[in-house]
């Protein structure tokens, strides 16, 4: 005997598969960041594209600068933010959007959106003032969404090389998946996969500064910015944890 399936319209409702996988706080934080670089480069002429960078551009001169003239540190009231939302290229933008959607989207499925905009807000100022750190006499800008990405990064690891929990529910006593616990500190170094992926991230960035020794040119990447952001991810996340 044949069984009467479903109508055509509704089959076609139940197997269909949603276009974007991510959360949507991660889809549109991406979509932003793509939307601005595209109607930067369609839009500006060079000298619209260097006011930009003058005044969304973070430039750590400007601290100094203040001392002497206090309206010449104005835009240092939003540019440790705003230099998260431009790129200096389409590369530049691309690799930071793949990097945002691996480490965004199990902190956004975590936490939220809010916690996530949070974390990568708070982590592009902080690698805004590891930036300025180093660099405040050379007149260098700062551009580009690694470090809030990098907080990002911060973020998940502090959950991501973590065993998960299974609990029982009171009522069915059926076994239920928890997730993965937040590491501590302590927690997280004793771990030797998080471990080691702390480690490569800090000494590939630390090593930055000496590839021009070993290439002769300035690669141009803000290392500091990433040191920067990654920290303070991991150390914030705490913040969003939810207790049992």
């Amino acid at each position: 005997m044949a069984e009467q399936g479903p109508p055509a319209g509704e089959a076609g409702a139940a197997g269909r598969e949603p276009v974007f996988l991510l959360p949507g706080s991660v889809t549109a934080l991406c979509g932003v960041l793509v939307a601005i670089h595209l109607a930067s480069t369609l839009i500006l002429n060079p000298d619209g594209w260097n006011q930009l960078i003058f005044w969304g551009g973070f430039l750590p001169l400007r601290i100094a600068a203040a001392f002497d003239d206090p309206s010449l540190g104005v835009p240092l009231l939003w540019t440790p933010l705003t230099h998260a939302f431009l790129h200096g290229s389409w590369d530049h933008l691309l690799v930071n959007v793949a990097w945002l959607a691996i480490f965004g989207t199990p902190v956004a499925r975590r936490y939220g959106a809010v916690p996530m905009l949070l974390i990568f807000c708070v982590s592009s100022i902080a690698g805004a003032a590891a930036f300025a750190a180093t660099t405040l006499w050379n007149g260098a800008y700062l551009i580009g969404a690694s470090g809030g990405v990098a907080g990002l990064t911060g973020a998940a690891v502090r959950f991501f090389f973590q065993p998960v929990l299974v609990g029982v529910d009171p009522e069915t006593g059926e076994q239920v998946i928890l997730g993965r616990r937040l590491a501590s500190l302590p927690e997280l170094f004793r771990d030797k996969r998080a471990r080691m992926f702390v480690l490569i991230w800090v000494v590939l960035n630390a090593a930055v500064p000496l590839l021009p020794m070993l290439t002769g040119t300035n690669v141009g990447i803000a290392w500091q910015a990433h040191l920067g952001g990654f920290f303070a991810g991991l150390l914030m996340v705490g913040l969003f944890e939810r207790r049992p």
